[in-house]
């Protein structure tokens, strides 16, 4: 099994053998760092970038956090001496990697366990949306690996 994905510039990409553990880590830093509720993480084996590298930050005495440097997008966790662990999200079908762990416990935010009960675009709204959604023309890389990028490059 090869699973394949990248930043959403596509100036970064990677494919990896296989995952092993996914995680998602509530504390401060991986908040900030994914700019999200928590960080989603896989730990992979038989990493290869394939198109550029990420740029690193020092975000502790510990760790070390990946990111594109042209889009900002998060892209791994590597502890010191350890191999990266790659943001689940940046996978081309994050879909597959399902995590069954959560850690850092202690900083989940106090709403993080009643995200799923919220409702959704109440159906009145729902034309709307759909207009709204229609008129988006993404700029981001596509979902699977591409010659080059952006097009016509």
């Amino acid at each position: 099994m090869s699973l394949s994905g990248g930043c959403q510039c596509g100036a970064v990409r990677f494919r990896v053998e296989r995952t092993t553990r996914a995680s998602i880590c509530h504390c401060r830093m991986c908040q900030k760092a994914s700019g999200g509720f928590f960080g989603p993480f896989a730990d992979v084996e038989g990493l290869t970038w394939t198109r550029g590298q990420p740029k690193c930050f020092r975000s502790s005495n510990l760790v070390r956090r990946g990111f594109c440097e042209t889009c900002g997008t998060p892209l791994t966790f590597e502890a010191d001496g350890g191999a990266p662990s790659l943001s689940i999200g940046a996978f081309d079908d994050p879909s597959a990697i399902a995590p069954t762990l959560q850690m850092g416990e202690a900083d989940k935010l106090p709403y993080a366990d009643g995200l799923a009960d919220l409702p959704g675009i109440p159906p009145g709204d729902q034309e709307r949306a759909t207009a709204h959604f229609a008129r988006i023309v993404s700029h981001q890389h596509p979902d699977h690996d591409t010659d080059a990028w952006p097009p016509g490059a």
